[in-house]
């Protein structure tokens, strides 16, 4: 399984339940990565989308624990027993875990890769990403060269668990 996130340089990944920037090439990135593949996420991270709808052309897992949560266009599972039965069904290169903050910590210890764009900048946040940087079992195997927006200098980096 894969993970996909943009952090800032403290690994904050949201304020508010919202993202800390919107870089367009960032999105490109995470919309052509996951375009055809199965999103894993929880139900905040889905509320935070637009009109909280599911993402087009991607096959949208939630989980949630509110039982009566419904979303048209999406599974909704409730607890990680569900979740995983729910994941046999795909291959796992084919699954991206997209967030939040709790969902990244449960499943990363069943991830591989991880695609990582970093933000140089520190913003108030109150969601993060597990630091890889700190975790020996994670190494950088590629990375970009320098990407600027506006006066944001960023990079997009790919983690991969050692075997």
């Amino acid at each position: 399984m894969n993970l996909i996130a943009a952090v800032d340089k403290n690994w904050a990944i949201g304020n508010k339940n919202q993202l800390l920037v919107r870089i367009p090439a960032d999105q490109k990135f995470f919309r052509e990565t996951t375009t055809g593949k199965v999103v894993v996420m929880g139900r905040k991270t889905l509320e935070s989308f637009p009109n909280g709808l599911p993402l087009k052309n991607r096959t949208n897992i939630v989980l949630t624990h509110d039982h009566t949560y419904k979303v048209p266009g999406a599974i909704i599972v409730h607890d990680m027993e569900a979740l995983h039965e729910e994941l046999k069904k795909y291959p796992s290169e084919d699954i991206y875990i997209i967030g939040g903050e709790q969902i990244y910590r449960q499943l990363l210890d069943e991830c591989d890769v991880a695609h990582i764009t970093k933000i140089d900048f520190a913003y108030d946040a109150d969601a993060y990403f597990p630091n890889l940087d700190e975790k020996p079992e994670w190494k950088i195997t590629a990375d970009s060269e320098e990407q600027t927006y506006f006066d944001l200098e960023y990079y997009f980096y790919k983690y991969e668990r050692v075997k």
